[in-house]
């Protein structure tokens, strides 16, 4: 194996801080089933945004290396390693991963639900300074562990789409599957339009929708999501009423058949209730927050709603999100949602950038 006994990381020891760059210990030795991966490709996530920002934080959680969607090339491997799909994972392998698992769990054996694992290692959910150190997309190299979910890559998938399937295009994936899928010729209004909500609009056209309804701003984001296929777009300069005016009008006073909560923002709730249709379907995947957000119970009643949560995804949603990017890759322009690619250092600018919503997508190269 190559002589790597540690690796550069840009860690965030201080919410709203710079980050650090500084060096992270790898192990002198792969165990069976782990890599370590020379990480080529991350991309931020909102969820890395409100972390370093501290809108988001975990007791204890501080100093950790953000970053939960990367891709790289395999550098050394340990004995019986295979990736999800049973193939043996070879030094030079481009990889990409989802959250490691410990496999006999509650959740992991009778759940039968990776996400819902109790040992779940997931990037900000690792500490920087405890084994196994690198495990988060903000380094030059990661130890990929055992239990980590492995996908060795197709060459027609690039880097970037890799990094990115690792959650944004997984968690809507995982959310329309939670749905149930899109009924035909339906209507699907999508809350959001950072990276979620336009993989979102995406996918809700593909699938079938007659008519795809993108909430959100700024203006520069709805022409994106016009482009992967909303049929209409709503901003955020009227008010609640303005916008469930605009939803009635455009669906003849019925109201969308599934409505997908991909902004998380104070709200956004209360608008799903009433945007949705008499037998509709809310699926909520962008509130993270401990902040509770009121809803009409009657008006869930009255209309028979489905109300169902949707976190993340497993290993299953990640493959799928590959093949997902490589099938519509000729009808969709991905590279659009990217930003131009940062080095360790520029991480912190470009966590700001996208804070700012200056960017969808922010895209690092740690050997930059």
């Amino acid at each position: 194996m190559p002589d790597l006994t540690s690796t550069r990381a840009a860690v965030l020891r201080e919410h709203g801080a710079d980050l650090s760059v500084e060096e992270l210990p790898l192990p002198a030795e792969c165990e069976p089933g782990a890599a370590i991966v020379r990480v080529d490709c991350a991309t931020l996530c909102a969820t890395d945004v409100h972390l370093w920002s501290g809108a988001m934080s975990f007791p204890d959680m501080l100093p950790i290396v953000l970053g939960h969607e990367m891709m790289g090339t395999v550098c050394a491997v340990g004995p019986g390693t295979r990736d999800a799909l049973g193939r043996t994972v070879k030094v030079g392998d481009r990889i990409g991963w989802s959250e490691s698992v410990c496999g006999h769990c509650y959740g992991c054996t009778v759940l039968r639900n990776p996400v819902a694992c109790a040992e779940r290692g997931y990037g900000f959910l690792q500490r920087a300074d405890r084994w196994p150190y690198a495990t988060g997309g903000l380094a030059a190299h990661n130890y990929v562990t055992p239990g980590a979910l492995k996908v060795v890559l197709p060459d027609d998938v690039k880097d970037t789409w890799a990094a990115a399937a690792g959650c944004a295009v997984k968690t809507v994936l995982h959310a329309f599957d939670r749905a149930g899928g899109v009924r035909p010729g339906s209507t699907v209004l999508v809350q959001g339009a950072g990276a979620l909500g336009i993989v979102a609009t995406a996918v809700a056209g593909v699938s079938g929708a007659g008519k795809v309804i993108t909430v959100g701003a700024p203006d520069a984001r709805l022409d994106l999501a016009r482009s992967f296929g909303a049929d209409l777009t709503i901003g955020l300069d009227g008010d609640a009423d303005a916008r469930l005016a605009t939803v009635m009008d455009a669906t003849g006073g019925r109201g969308a058949e599934l409505v997908l909560d991909l902004a998380g923002a104070p709200g956004v709730g209360a608008e799903a209730v009433n945007m949705a249709a008499f037998g509709g379907r809310f699926v909520i995947v962008g509130t993270t927050g401990p902040q509770p957000d009121e809803l009409s119970l009657g008006t869930i009643m009255g209309k028979e709603l489905n109300v169902l949560g949707s976190l993340n995804g497993d290993v299953g949603d990640y493959h799928r999100s590959v093949e997902f990017l490589r099938t519509f890759q000729d009808r969709f322009a991905w590279d659009d949602l990217f930003s131009a690619p940062e080095g360790l250092e520029g991480a912190s600018d470009a966590l700001a950038a996208m804070g700012r919503l200056e960017q969808v997508k922010a895209v690092i190269h740690p050997h930059r």
